[in-house]
């Protein structure tokens, strides 16, 4: 059956294989993001798969544009089944050092839009009958971290929304999961020092879609992914 999910928040890492891996599986790709170039180059690379990418350039700090840019998904592919809540906008300062605009900008690209972005999608699926609310989250989603108290904050916030969302909803046939990413992921041009320390994207996104198929009788609410090193 094919699907229509939308990723919030692509880039050339991790949102990227993301988007490939649905894609692959014949899911309608809606991307957002506000690099509208960027967006253009992938939807054309998902559109020769078995799916089909939609650029869509979307603020996700702006309401308007995030209920336009559902809309413009629905308009192209039907009503949306996945929502991949990926984005993130913090800056890497300390209590003393981060600005007020910096830290409500974390808070708007963060949990307010994955908030909206969840209205918007679960009103879809719950008309539907069902479907997937994925959320990134990071080893600062469960403890702090010194020098990124934006990025802490929004990620504790999406994780307590994540799970005050999971218990709402499964009732009702959504599944709703966040993803606790415990160590960093492998750049896009793949050039490190020691393979094994990172996280692989692709094998990611092969958990996302994991998620999106699970039987209904064995929903995961949180995934702890890290990479293989002898500390583990």
């Amino acid at each position: 059956m094919s699907r229509t999910a939308v990723v919030a928040g692509v880039g050339p890492g991790l949102g990227a294989s993301i988007a490939r891996r649905f894609a692959a599986e014949g899911c309608r790709v809606g991307l957002f993001a506000r690099s509208a170039s960027y967006l253009d180059d992938l939807a054309a690379e998902l559109d020769e798969t078995a799916g089909a990418g939609l650029a869509v350039p979307t603020d996700l700090a702006e309401p308007d544009e995030v209920a336009a840019g559902f809309e413009t998904v629905r308009d192209a592919f039907g009503p949306v089944d996945v929502l991949v809540n990926h984005a993130s906008a913090a800056s890497w300062d300390g209590l003393t050092d981060i600005s007020p605009a910096s830290f409500d900008r974390a808070l708007a690209v963060g949990p307010k839009a994955a908030l909206r972005c969840s209205q918007e999608a679960v009103a879809d699926m719950r008309d539907s009958g069902g479907g997937t609310v994925i959320f990134t989250g990071a080893t600062t989603s469960v403890r702090g971290r010194e020098g990124a108290v934006g990025f802490s904050a929004a990620k504790f916030a999406n994780r307590g929304l994540a799970e005050s969302m999971a218990r709402e909803l499964g009732p009702k046939g959504v599944h709703v999961a966040h993803v606790v990413l415990d160590g960093v992921v492998r750049p896009p041009d793949g050039e490190v020092e020691n393979d094994e320390e990172y996280l692989d994207p692709d094998a990611i996104a092969d958990s996302y879609w994991h998620l999106v198929e699970q039987d209904e009788s064995a929903w995961t609410l949180e995934l702890d992914l890290r990479p293989h090193v002898e500390e583990f």
